[in-house]
């Protein structure tokens, strides 16, 4: 009969036999060696990691070339060998000295058959032996052997049952806290039967190392084994125990990270499924659009430690969005990239004189900046500043210069700003921290030399988040800008080819530090006859396509253009006339739309339907019939008007001034300069001093709703003084402007421009100036200047002279000395 079982599927039965054993129905344990069958020579199995003690029974995978050789060589008649485990686990063919010199004489039960070419043996160990020589090393090893016998322990020895019973409990509390053990497992070891099996048992089945699985098979006395046995499982109980207490504390925890670990390996085997990790092919891709940038060598070696920083972070990382973000914006930066400027001057100018209508010095200076750059090929880019009233087109020139520069155009509203990393960034140590301002605009126009628009500069606050205004110090300091820092980049930035052009309405509310790194060109206000040009060739064509009247079906012809700037608007700029203009469209587009009858030119009599009725008056000059009223210049935030300042004297003692018409603290103090000229030059202005004792003076400025200061009433003031105390006549359609002092000299005064416009449109023929004022009349178009005369003086004296005249008013109201 065959002994070996050839079904390559039978390892279920070896598992099955070994449970049989287990529960005492397959093997009882016996440790008697049939004499028959064991020979003088014994086999010799070697062993990698098992230890086998007597009366146990387990299985053994034979696959190395010597031990199938035994297993085949094995008949009904040969059923013994000799199990040895090696020294060392990792040698593959041990030799004579690699073996321990005691082992296990054990019967093969069993021999299947399994895949390829490998066998598996079941064993039942019977006793210990000793080899002595090794007469055979091939093709298997055979050796000559003594049994070695173990001195039993009395039954009667209830110390050594003690021993067992804690050797059983040990065991069965391992068992429990290894897991849930099959309940005819723990049936089979409480039992009295398996008492003789129980260390043979535990000896074989213990997790601990080969050499102290040795030493225990060869401890002689059972008694002394058990107690040795018990020490061991005692050891290992308790390491088991306090293993398992850490694994509770740390259970949840690694529950959780054992989870998120699983997941990300699925994540990961379907991002390589798809062709690869995201996270690698992100940043491949940055390191490709790295090596086309034009950045410097410093800047090239930051990109790359954060890169290499963005590799080593989990991308579940809170920190990986905010490290990839920052290098998007690196990556996005224009660095050393520039539009290529257009030094077409001719076409330069066209370009400024299509959009904007005036603006000389500005249009110059743009085309010099041109001229400088085509000579030079490099040149710091100024920093401009437009200031001037509302509604001008200073915002809009940006765009205009931008187009004849071929530069992209960016521009930030600077007004109601009051925190300082909304100009330099935050720190990336901040949640939701950004670029500030300038590097957010410089990323929008993707070039390094755009027209750069700070629109009111005028207008920064300043809080506790620090002052912006002192952060644009850097940002518009030609010598600084070259290396502008962003807090959020942390890199130096070259801002010095960006050409910014700042705007503002007034100046005395920017800081000097700020005005001082600008360079100042005043945007005037207009005439009437410029904003009649530009509502004819601007603003009406363009409202006309916004409210898709097409063109030449409707026109306003200037004449009624005129009527809508001089009585329905009063402004500098131009934006309340485009206001009217578009109300004026919004009315004949529903007309159109309604298909009503409309006209096809608007008529000055045809407004009152369409605009209502007329909002302003024109300032007029009044005449000079009354003594003590005279026409002054003043400057407003809407342009230059004519001011009239009205004297006149009342009964009373004290010599009492009153000053009425919201007068702010510098022009009455205008007003008590001249009133103390006029008291002390009384005599040489023919006027009886005895009059300042029994006559009050009364000042007033009409339209007292609206507030009025400055210096620049000054001697239309003295003027009207002198007049009402003369009783003289002042020179007909004549208007001054100018600051005195008070030994009566003639300070120059600002806003000549409007000043000027102003006067022209009230009808004024003369004008009085400082003589300092003649270099801003030089300035202005002589277009602007047909009509008018100009007197410049220096002196108080020179004014009367030519503002009084000789001849008095009818019914004059006081006495005058007789020479």
């Amino acid at each position: 009969m065959n002994p070996f079982k050839t079904n390559k599927f039978r390892e279920k039965e070896i598992g099955d036999n070994i449970i049989s054993f287990i529960t005492g129905d397959f093997i009882d344990g016996s440790t008697d060696i049939e004499e028959k069958h064991l020979k003088d020579k014994l086999p010799i199995l070697p062993l990698r990691n098992t230890i086998v003690f007597p009366g146990s029974t387990l299985p053994i995978s034979v696959g190395r070339k010597k031990s199938l050789e035994l297993v085949k060589s094995l008949g009904k008649r040969q059923r013994y060998i000799g199990l040895v485990c090696q020294k060392d686990t990792n040698i593959e063919d041990p030799e004579i000295e690699d073996l321990y010199k005691l082992g296990v004489v054990a019967e093969v039960i069993r021999v299947i058959e399994l895949a390829d070419n490998n066998f598996s043996i079941i064993v039942q160990a019977k006793k210990r032996f000793e080899w002595v020589e090794m007469v055979q090393t091939e093709p298997f090893m055979k050796a000559t052997y003594k049994l070695r016998e173990t001195t039993k322990a009395s039954e009667d020895d209830k110390e050594f049952k003690a021993i067992l019973d804690s050797i059983r409990e040990s065991m069965m509390q391992m068992l429990m806290m290894l897991g849930d053990p099959p309940k005819e497992l723990m049936q089979t070891i409480k039992s009295e039967a398996f008492s003789k099996m129980l260390i043979s048992y535990c000896g074989t089945n213990l997790p601990i190392e080969s050499r102290e699985k040795q030493e225990l098979l060869d401890i002689d006395l059972e008694k002394e084994l058990a107690y040795r046995l018990l020490m061991i499982l005692n050891r290992e109980a308790q390491l088991l125990e306090m293993k398992m207490n850490i694994q509770m504390k740390t259970r949840e925890d690694l529950n959780q990270q054992q989870k998120e670990f699983f997941l990300q390996q699925q994540i990961k085997t379907i991002q390589e499924e798809l062709g690869g990790s995201t996270q690698q092919i992100e940043i491949n891709e940055f390191r490709k659009k790295g090596k086309s940038k034009k950045w410097s060598a410093d800047v090239a070696d930051i990109f790359e430690k954060e890169i290499q920083k963005l590799e080593r972070l989990n991308p579940q990382s809170p920190d990986y969005s905010v490290q990839y973000g920052y290098i998007q914006t690196i990556l996005e930066l224009p660095w050393n990239e520039y539009t290529k400027d257009n030094f077409n001057l001719k076409n330069a100018q066209k370009i400024l004189d299509r959009d904007h209508f005036g603006m000389d010095k500005v249009k110059e200076r743009i085309i010099e900046h041109l001229a400088v750059l085509k000579l030079k090929g490099d040149l710091k880019s100024p920093i401009i500043c437009l200031y001037g009233p509302p509604g001008v087109g200073k915002t809009s020139l940006g765009k205009s210069i931008a187009e004849a520069l071929n530069r992209k155009y960016v521009r930030v509203s600077l007004g109601g700003l009051h925190d300082e990393a909304e100009i330099r960034g935050h720190r990336r140590t901040y949640i939701g921290a950004i670029p500030g301002r300038i590097i957010q605009n410089i990323l929008k126009a993707g070039s390094s030399n755009p027209v750069f628009v700070l629109d009111e500069v005028d207008k920064i606050g300043s809080d506790f988040r620090g002052d912006p205004s002192s952060a644009l110090l850097e940002v518009l300091d030609p010598e600084q800008n070259t290396t502008f820092h962003d807090n959020y980049l942390s890199i130096d930035f070259d801002l010095s080819k960006v050409l910014f052009i700042a705007t503002a309405n007034n100046l005395n509310s920017i800081p000097q530090p700020l005005l001082d790194r600008m360079e100042l060109i005043n945007v005037g206000g207009y005439i009437t006859e410029e904003k009649i040009e530009i509502a004819y060739h601007h603003l009406v064509p363009k409202e006309l396509a916004n409210h898709g009247i097409k063109k030449g079906t409707f026109v306003i012809p200037k004449p009624t253009l005129q009527k809508i700037v001089e009585n329905y608007t009063r402004e500098s700029g131009v934006r309340e006339l485009n206001k009217k203009i578009a109300k004026i469209m919004r009315k004949i587009a529903r007309k159109i739309a309604a298909e009503e009858a409309y006209p096809k030119s608007l008529k000055v009599a045809d407004l009152h339907e369409y605009l209502g009725r007329e909002e302003f008056n024109r300032d007029k000059y009044q005449g000079n019939e009354y003594a003590g009223v005279v026409t002054g210049l003043a400057w407003t935030s809407v342009g230059g008007e004519i001011l009239f300042v009205e004297s006149s004297l009342s009964r009373g003692k004290g010599s009492k001034l009153t000053l009425t018409g919201n007068l702010g603290d510098v022009m009455k103090e205008s007003a008590m300069l001249a009133m103390e000229y006029i008291q002390s030059h009384a005599e040489e202005l023919d006027i009886n001093p005895e009059i300042f004792e029994h006559y009050n003076t009364h000042i007033h400025v009409p339209e007292g709703a609206i507030p009025k200061d400055g210096p620049s009433a000054g001697i239309t003031m003295i003027t009207s003084l002198a007049s009402v105390y003369t009783q003289r006549k002042v020179r007909s359609n004549l208007a001054m402007t100018g600051e005195i002092t008070l030994r009566g000299k003639v300070l120059p005064v600002g806003g000549i421009r409007e000043k000027i416009l102003a006067a022209k449109r009230a009808g004024i023929t003369d004008i009085i100036l400082c003589v300092e004022n003649r270099k801003d009349i030089e300035e202005i178009k002589e277009d602007y200047l047909k009509g008018l005369t100009f007197h410049y003086i220096s002196d108080v004296k020179e004014v009367l002279d030519l503002a009084l005249l000789d001849e008095k008013v009818a019914n004059p109201k006081i006495f005058t000395v007789t020479k």
